[in-house]
């Protein structure tokens, strides 16, 4: 089982199986989050049921991603796709936990502003955030070059193409 594993996702060291790893716990954490937050706690059973359920149908969600985007995204590995999703994940949990201290910094709350001009801040910052984040998590995951394409692509569909040239 564990070979027609690795065949499929051409993994060659047993140390690439660790994103596999890593994406599967990190599924699950998302699932029983989401489930407790669907239950508000209401009975354990049901929570932990939720959640399986969940589990198994982000997996499929994310499995049928991947069979649309290995074509469109050019990797060496098969398994590098998870590493891709793990650092797009990694990434924009970040950029809105960086985000809110840097609006608290700037003194921008949502009592003293408008709460839609709020909204479209926070954006603004996190998206801007993001961009460096998606890059510098890309570089520690060994998918620099990937990222860096990604970013140039994706600020050329700003209008800021000019600046990364």
């Amino acid at each position: 089982m564990l070979k027609t594993f690795k065949t499929r996702w051409e993994i060659q060291q047993n140390w690439q199986l660790l994103f596999p790893l890593l994406s599967l716990l990190g599924l699950g954490y998302s699932a029983y989050k989401l489930a407790f937050r669907f239950t508000n706690s209401y009975s354990v059973f049901l929570s932990i049921t939720l959640a399986i359920l969940l589990f198994f149908v982000l997996l499929r969600l994310t499995l049928y991603l991947f069979k649309k985007l290995e074509h469109k995204w050019i990797l060496d590995h098969k398994w590098e796709m998870i590493r891709v999703f793990i650092v797009f994940a990694v990434t924009g949990s970040s950029s809105v936990f960086v985000g809110r201290p840097i609006m608290k910094l700037i003194g921008i709350t949502k009592e003293n502003l408008n709460p839609i001009l709020y909204w479209v801040l926070f954006i603004i910052i996190g998206l801007i955030f993001y961009q460096i984040l998606l890059v510098t998590f890309g570089w520690l995951f060994g998918q620099f070059k990937f990222f860096w394409e990604f970013e140039k692509k994706m600020l050329r569909r700003f209008g800021l193409g000019r600046f990364i040239e």
